[in-house]
């Protein structure tokens, strides 16, 4: 071969240096290549993407029901506060209520009390003017026997003035005092 062979001359067949054949080559791959990815993604791609779609809505899915659960949360919370807070209450009010008792019943004791020392005092008190009634007929018994003394010892004597006045004063000596000053 000779390769004598001037550049204008080998040029005079390519577009721009290129033979057909490197031009039907490229363009074969070039088709090639686009059907390879349009394959590849419709295989592959768009399997991934929806599996990443899917990925994504379970996603936005359990965040929104973390959302969700958050807020029950913070409802049921909030219902055990009030329930507490109502707990507290019944428990003030439970206590409140066993004072009152309490003290209703103090003053209920400290009355029946007064009311036993009222009965025990108007007992005494009734005892008492008993005593004094049964001491008083115990005198008047006792004033009739020196009545009956007296008068015997005055039919049995005749009596002057001075006489009567000494046997009323013997007769008060010996009843005494005290029994005519009550």
């Amino acid at each position: 071969m000779n390769m004598s062979i001037t550049a204008p001359a080998i040029l005079a067949g390519r577009i721009f240096g290129l033979d057909s054949q490197l031009l039907f080559d490229l363009l074969f791959q070039g088709i090639a290549i686009f059907v390879l990815f349009f394959f590849v993604g419709y295989l592959l791609i768009n399997p991934v993407r929806k599996a990443l779609e899917a990925r994504q809505e379970k996603v936005k899915s359990d965040l929104a029901d973390a959302a969700r659960d958050k807020e029950d949360a913070a409802k049921v919370k909030a219902e055990y506060e009030e329930k507490l807070d109502k707990v507290d209450e019944e428990a003030k009010e439970i206590l409140s209520e066993a004072r009152r008792k309490a003290v209703k019943n103090e003053s209920d004791i400290i009355a029946e009390a007064k009311e036993e020392a009222g009965r025990i005092i108007s007992n005494a008190h009734r005892e008492a003017e008993l005593e004094k009634a049964k001491v008083s007929d115990e005198v008047r018994l006792e004033i009739i026997n020196v009545a009956t003394l007296v008068a015997g010892k005055f039919v049995e004597e005749e009596m002057d003035e001075a006489k009567q006045e000494k046997l009323v004063d013997e007769t008060l000596l010996e009843i005494g005092e005290d029994t005519w000053q009550n």
